[in-house]
């Protein structure tokens, strides 16, 4: 069983590793998808039996987002990258925005029904899925108020697929963000929780990176 404390850690990562990403592509146009796929798949992970299954061995699928919150809490200067923790608040603040939409609320689930079976003809990481993903963001979480700017090289963020790839991360984030809420988290914890999250994230970085069967 996970601490909440874990949980936690492991949903703020996972919105992290989603930011980190979303910045990465629009620098530079491309992530490896072993980074990716883990925060694609939780997307379909809407009823999990273990809070593990959603993104597996988080030292390993994580390890990215672990790393970066680890360093955003821990505080360290020469580390953090003020676009990735920027993507990050306004996940988490877009997140706070949609729970107030019942309505868009249900919109995503059924969107995401819809894009699970792209998912399952194809895989995780076709483009036919990642294109059904960027679809459901724009169709949704675009339509806020509240809308994410990404800012990077212009030749990268105007190509379709690394545009598709952005909004599906985002997606992904927000997936993260709806977890951690779900978990207990909330934003004042950034700021009085700090060692109890860098705790968190030394432990999971530490874990074998793979599931013990």
């Amino acid at each position: 069983m996970r601490s909440r404390n874990e949980e936690q850690a492991i949903a703020l990562a996972a919105v992290f590793q989603a930011a980190t990403l979303v910045e990465q592509l629009a620098r530079e146009g491309d992530v490896p998808p072993s980074t990716t796929e883990p925060l694609l798949r939780s997307i379909f992970k809407q009823n999990p039996e273990r809070f593990d299954d959603i993104y597996g061995p988080a030292s390993s699928q994580l390890n990215i987002g672990l790393k970066q919150l680890q360093i955003v809490v821990g505080r360290d200067p020469a580390g953090i990258k003020p676009e990735v923790t920027g993507y990050a608040l306004s996940l988490l603040h877009l997140e706070r925005k949609l729970r107030k939409n019942s309505d868009m609320m249900s919109t995503l689930g059924e969107g995401i029904q819809q894009a699970a079976r792209q998912a399952d003809h194809f895989s995780v990481g076709h483009e036919n899925t990642i294109a059904a993903l960027a679809g459901l963001y724009q169709q949704t979480l675009s339509n806020l108020s509240f809308r994410i700017r990404v800012k990077g090289n212009p030749s990268y963020l105007q190509n379709h697929h690394t545009a598709n790839k952005v909004r599906a991360l985002l997606l992904a984030g927000i997936r993260a963000a709806i977890l951690w809420r779900q978990v207990g988290g909330r934003r004042f914890q950034m700021l009085v929780g700090r060692k109890r999250y860098l705790h968190a994230c030394e432990q999971l970085l530490q874990e074998p990176q793979h599931h013990n069967h």
